[in-house]
């Protein structure tokens, strides 16, 4: 078994794992599906965000337990493999993860391409486009050429959003209209339900807390503190954020500039210079997080090679960088970006967290004697992430049926891949963790 490093050479404390997960949540995603939100949740905004932020918790739960009973890297990738071993369907879990992130990446580029177009009067249709596929491709490139520029620069673009949305929030809520709140503007709950879980995937990013798990002083002490406390923090962060957004700005215009809703809740307060402040922002914020995206996603197909569940071509480095993972990351990414809307991306990026986040709490039940969980916790985790992708898909099949059937493709590629391509290549699944300890 491999050995790790004993608690007095870990050099990460709870502030330092929670600004981890702080990070991977406001990244792109709430520049990217607050305007969403709004359309669909009305005044009840902030108790849409409330309400995915308590599935978010509840999963919390179950990355605690397990991210201490297995300290490892491959995060998400190993707790999936440990529960239901190195098969079809764990490898299909996994491939789906890959295939998330890679909507994630598409998501923060529709993102960066709306908020990139403010500072153009005119706006041809091919902008949009060349924004987007400017905004995978430069930081494709600074994944080729220099990626440790990415983790490095990363702290201080967290910080760099953290004080901006205060500046947002703060000057916010002296011009509300509290009118704009009250109950008889929200929508029929089953729209707030739903909305909750289109911007799901603003919540996605807490997880990656457990890829530095192994690096945590004291982890049985300090990983539940920067689980909880950073989703409590964003949590309370967005609810803000909704309350501002919507108790500031017109409904009629919110509607009006919805892919950009995040700089208009700053005019009323900040004026056109808040405006361009948040967008100039939220650009860099969702490039960073495209940047940091295909960084972490390059890698964890490097492992997926590694484990027999994509080709090995993408287990080759070069210069210690996955050279081919971010090659094929970023052209996906591209291709999903350029063709599907910010509306449907959304979706497929709630949709695929959401599967994986009731499998990582299925993972603790069936572990819960091994790892010390309550199982009763981890079921309602479960629970809540199925109830929630349930809810969401129902609507999609009304609303949008071709991001449902997008959705339903990327789980037969998913789960199809990983059945025939160890029987074509010859190259067995295999779990690298239960190997090292036979």
């Amino acid at each position: 078994m491999k050995s790790s490093p004993s608690s007095q050479d870990r050099g990460i404390g709870p502030v330092a794992a929670a600004l981890i997960g702080i990070g991977g949540m406001v990244g792109g995603g709430i520049f990217a599906v607050l305007g969403t939100a709004v359309s669909l949740a009305g005044g009840g905004t902030p108790f849409a965000f409330l309400l995915a932020g308590v599935v978010a918790m509840l999963t919390c739960y179950a990355y605690v337990k397990l991210s201490c009973h297995f300290p490892e890297a491959g995060g998400t990738a190993v707790f999936l493999s440990e529960a239901f071993g190195a098969n079809v369907f764990s490898g299909g879990l996994n491939l789906t993860l890959w295939l998330s992130y890679l909507v994630t990446i598409a998501l923060y580029a529709s993102a960066f391409a709306s908020y990139g177009e403010t500072f153009f009067s005119s706006k041809p249709s091919w902008l949009h486009h060349a924004l987007i596929s400017g905004g995978i491709l430069l930081p494709m490139g600074i994944n080729l050429l220099n990626a440790s520029f990415v983790s490095r620069s990363e702290s201080f673009i967290v910080v760099g959003k953290l004080l901006l949305l205060g500046v947002v929030i703060g000057g916010g809520l002296f011009h509300l209209d509290p009118s704009r709140l009250q109950t008889s503007e929200w929508k029929p709950m089953g729209s707030l339900i739903v909305g909750g879980m289109v911007i799901f995937v603003a919540y996605e990013g807490f997880e990656l807390i457990a890829n530095a798990a192994n690096d945590v002083r004291e982890p049985q002490k300090n990983l539940p503190r920067a689980y909880y406390g950073c989703v409590a923090f964003v949590i309370a962060l967005y609810v803000l954020v909704a309350i501002v957004t919507v108790g500031a700005v017109p409904a009629s215009v919110i509607a009006d500039q919805q892919d950009y809703a995040l700089a208009a809740a700053a005019r009323p307060s900040l004026g056109q210079a808040g405006f361009i402040l948040v967008s100039v922002s939220a650009l860099l914020a969702t490039f960073s997080a495209i940047n940091a995206t295909i960084y972490g996603n390059a890698r964890l197909g490097y492992s997926l090679a590694i484990d027999g569940e994509l080709p090995e071509e993408l287990d080759h480095k070069a210069w210690n960088n996955p050279v081919m993972g971010v090659l094929v990351t970023a052209a996906l990414s591209l291709l999903l970006a350029n063709t599907i809307d910010l509306q449907a991306i959304s979706i497929l990026g709630s949709a695929g967290f959401l599967l994986i986040f009731a499998m990582v709490c299925g993972s603790a039940w069936k572990l819960a004697s091994k790892i010390g969980a309550r199982r009763w916790i981890a079921a309602l985790g479960f629970l809540a992430c199925i109830g929630a992708l349930g809810a969401l898909l129902f609507r999609t099949a009304h609303v949008d049926p071709k991001a449902l059937a997008i959705f339903a493709g990327m789980l037969v590629i998913a789960f199809g891949f990983e059945w025939l391509y160890p029987q074509c290549s010859g190259r067995p699944l295999q779990n690298p963790r239960q190997d090292d300890a036979s």
